[in-house]
């Protein structure tokens, strides 16, 4: 049967993610993989998890752990969750506070929730690329977000209306961003919210990384600036995307979205048609552990990346040829590599997979429209500092004789 006839236009948008196909090496004991940027398993907070899960499992809570429970989310966690935000500039309650399955599904009922076909998302150059697939499926425009030049709100406006739509929302992960390791300074957040202002959107803020800053000052969330000057998170533009995964722990899927009620209330609906509500046991784990050792966890883990990232860094110094540049991350699990023009980083890939056993991302996977072909991620968050120097020094060497 010809499925293609039957299938939704959109799936033609909707493509494997290279991040995930190369998760696959890590099975392969002779590969040194800076491709996937996941946490290290050796850091997930296991013996607080298996307490919790006891916890949840005891007389009294075993009821609910195992029962079907509100869309909105474990109604604790969300409190905690108010808590924190809180901490960081944004005042908000719990029915702030919707609980989803990670931070990706946020991107996704987000995407949803705005775009029609051919509005525009404005998007990093590059950007991060779940976020390009959980908005791909809404046949969404892409342009080009600039927080620091010369491109005005008029001009976004004008470029959305010819390609058949309007700007819906302007994406930014702000902090150590992926792909890049980047972060939006004070000046940068600020613009992209007074352009917002003018162009009507939202603005949706990707802070998943937000935990992981390992030197120099903390920068205000987006949302934590914006309420400064409207004073309630009811009149705020800006989406907040928060996740546990790089923090607690991936595998339980259990991210939130901080926004004003009208929107929390049509993405509740959205939650209810997809999945009724994300796991309420492991919300339960989440909440247990998050009361516990939040704190004191995140500390422990920024140390051991933060020495990762270091020697990361020390490698590309001792080991890399002139004409490759790299970024400097305050924080989060990635850098960022641009190699001379004339080279490509796909074919890299597959000769050092070939020759180096050595993996990583192309860069051209997190462009909206397939460029930045000569650059690379490389993710420091797995390897221990002996690997990352083993693995830069070879990826080094192949590159000089490219």
């Amino acid at each position: 049967m010809d499925w293609t006839t039957i299938f939704a236009e959109r799936m033609s948008r909707m493509k494997a993610s290279e991040i995930r196909e190369l998760l696959k090496l890590l099975d392969q004991p002779d590969i040194i993989s800076f491709a996937g940027g996941i946490p290290d398993p050796a850091l997930f907070p296991t013996q607080a998890f298996q307490a919790a899960f006891a916890d949840a499992l005891s007389a009294g809570k075993q009821e609910q752990a195992l029962q079907y429970s509100v869309s909105e989310g474990y109604a604790p966690l969300r409190a905690w969750i108010a808590g924190q935000m809180a901490k960081i500039g944004v005042p908000c309650d719990i029915d702030n506070i919707l609980i989803t399955s990670g931070s990706q599904q946020a991107l996704d009922y987000l995407g949803k929730l705005m775009l029609s076909k051919n509005d525009t998302a404005l998007v990093g150059w590059p950007t991060y690329l779940g976020a390009l697939g959980a908005f791909n499926a809404y046949q969404p425009q892409y342009d080009r977000l600039v927080a620091h030049g010369n491109r005005s709100a008029a001009d976004y406006a004008e470029a959305a209306e010819a390609a058949g739509g309007r700007v819906k929302f302007a994406y930014a992960s702000v902090d150590f961003a992926n792909p890049t390791g980047e972060t939006l300074d004070l000046a940068a957040r600020q613009n992209i919210l007074a352009m917002a202002d003018e162009l009507d959107c939202a603005v949706i803020e990707d802070a998943a990384y937000q935990s992981l800053r390992f030197d120099g000052e903390a920068i205000p969330p987006m949302l934590a600036l914006e309420i400064a000057r409207k004073v309630s998170i009811e009149d705020c533009r800006t989406i907040y995307c928060g996740s546990f995964s790089k923090t607690l722990s991936p595998g339980l899927r259990v991210g939130w979205i901080c926004a004003s009620k009208d929107v929390i209330g049509r993405l509740v609906l959205m939650k209810q048609a997809a999945d009724l509500h994300s796991s309420t046991i492991n919300q339960m784990a989440i909440c247990h552990v998050a009361q516990a050792m939040f704190d004191d966890h995140v500390a422990t883990i920024r140390d051991v990346y933060r020495a990762r990232r270091d020697a990361m860094l020390e490698a590309l110094t001792a080991h890399m040829p002139k004409g490759v540049t790299w970024t400097k991350p305050e924080g989060g699990m990635f850098v960022w590599v641009t190699l001379p023009d004339r080279m490509n980083g796909a074919d890299l890939l597959a000769q050092s997979l070939k020759s180096e056993r050595v993996a990583f991302v192309p860069g051209s996977a997190f462009y909206a429209d397939g460029s930045g072909t000569n650059t690379l991620r490389l993710s420091f968050s797995r390897a221990d500092a002996p690997t990352i120097a083993e693995g830069i020094k070879r990826l080094g060497a192949l590159i000089s004789k490219a």
